[in-house]
């Protein structure tokens, strides 16, 4: 099943080329779209909304095209922008309630859903505060509430965690990971911060400059490689030199060493000289590639 597709994908603006060809198919689940800021990943959010017309190419979201089908895009998928947007003088419960019969909700059936997506963001009393007096955290919510209340098939979050701080943003991608997992709804999430995809996204896409560098499932993106790293409490060099004296290959990171595994006989290697030099080993941990791996490989030609 797909949920959104685009091909030959562009938008130009007068001085710069925000998407360049983009041709990328998304599925059902939650999917990062990942890339550093200016990459693109705002511009694709707006066309797919069809708020924003592509200058070529094309995309359909739910099997409807952007270019003519944008109100019906809007009713089934919900949007968390990136910006602060929130009225200072309405309360959230108003705001949601609004968003909801804006939606196409019937406001009886506003009311009903926008109490259930507040409790379900974690807002409690407060929703009935202007949301002028809010947090950074607590507008977050409200603005995941907004985009959760009409029921939508799809939700798009553009940077979810902008000015949150580490307990928030834990929280906020606690959330998106059970929308995805316990509500059923597709999430296309956007972030500049890799980490954050790895933790919630089954399938992540790689932009830099509005063009396709990968798209791939965190599986693949996270998968092991050929090296360990190797921990000790004090003689990090010392075991570096010894591992080259013995034939392996051995490259400090910060305070670990890594170790390519050239056989299996390398962590036989590893052992004894660990035993050998009377090292207090703290850790020796299978390499993976990460998600930002990809901004160091080289483009094809």
């Amino acid at each position: 099943m797909t949920i959104l597709a685009t091909e030959g994908l562009t938008r130009r603006f007068p001085r710069v080329t925000a998407l360049d060809g983009l041709t990328v198919t998304v599925g059902p689940g939650v999917t990062g779209l990942v890339g550093a800021n200016g990459a693109g990943k705002s511009t694709l959010i707006k066309i797919l909304l069809g708020l924003l017309a592509p200058s070529a190419g094309g995309a359909r979201v739910l099997g409807m095209d952007v270019t003519t089908q944008g109100a019906e895009i809007r009713r089934v998928v919900g949007y968390m922008p990136e910006h602060d947007c929130l009225p200072p003088d309405l309360s959230a419960t108003e705001f949601t309630v609004h968003m909801g019969q804006m939606s196409g909700l019937p406001r009886t059936a506003a009311r009903e859903r926008a109490a259930d997506v507040l409790r379900h963001v974690g807002l409690y009393e407060e929703r009935y505060r202007a949301m002028g007096g809010y947090s950074t955290g607590m507008k977050q919510r409200v603005k995941l509430a907004q985009a959760l209340v009409h029921d939508p098939r799809l939700i798009l979050l553009d940077e979810p965690t902008n000015g949150l701080d580490p307990k928030g943003r834990d929280e906020m991608l606690g959330l998106i990971r059970r929308i995805g997992t316990e509500f059923g709804i597709s999430v296309l999430v956007t972030s500049h911060l890799l980490g954050e995809l790895e933790r919630v996204c089954d399938h992540v896409i790689v932009i830099d400059a509005g063009r396709l560098l990968r798209s791939s499932s965190i599986a693949e993106f996270t998968q092991t490689t050929q090296t360990v790293a190797v921990e000790v409490e004090e003689g990090r060099d010392v075991l570096a030199a010894r591992l080259t004296e013995l034939g392996e290959t051995a490259v400090p990171q910060g305070r670990a060493l890594l170790v390519d595994i050239r056989a299996p006989e390398t962590f036989d290697t590893l052992r004894d000289a660990v035993c050998d030099l009377d090292l207090c080993l703290i850790r020796v941990e299978q390499g993976r590639r990460r998600i930002e791996d990809v901004f160091r490989e080289p483009a094809d030609v």
